[in-house]
């Protein structure tokens, strides 16, 4: 490789005759990469309406997603919430998770080590 001022140079492939050739790092495929597909988890965001239907969200929270779960429909039912929150604590101890209230009406629950911070950032006035 080159060497520019003591440093290598990484982009450049020098041709002979005083060319440089640059190298497009966007076309080239690395071993930690997928290509077209994305690897990692996804925030997702449901509405629920009774206790049954946490199981669908449980699996995606099993297979690392986080959720946000809008309990609108159900606010009113105390026992409901109760059973759900004891849930998805449950859940999210399980998959290295987090469980807090958003708002009202949301809750959102992480996995994969990925916690969530209590403290607001507010816009200044």
């Amino acid at each position: 490789m080159s060497t520019q001022m003591g440093k290598k140079s990484h982009f450049k492939k020098s041709h002979g005759h005083g060319e440089q050739q640059y190298i497009d790092l966007g076309a080239m495929n690395f071993d930690d990469e997928t290509s077209g597909i994305h690897a990692g988890s996804t925030l997702k965001v449901a509405e629920i309406y009774r206790f049954e239907d946490l199981k669908g969200l449980t699996k995606l929270l099993y297979d690392g997603h986080s959720v946000l779960i809008d309990y609108s429909s159900m606010a009113n039912d105390d026992l409901a919430l109760q059973r759900i929150s004891a849930e998805l604590h449950s859940v999210a101890e399980d998959v290295n998770g987090d469980v807090a209230g958003v708002g009202k009406n949301l809750i959102i629950v992480t996995s994969g080590g990925l916690m969530i911070d209590r403290n607001k950032i507010r816009g200044s006035y």
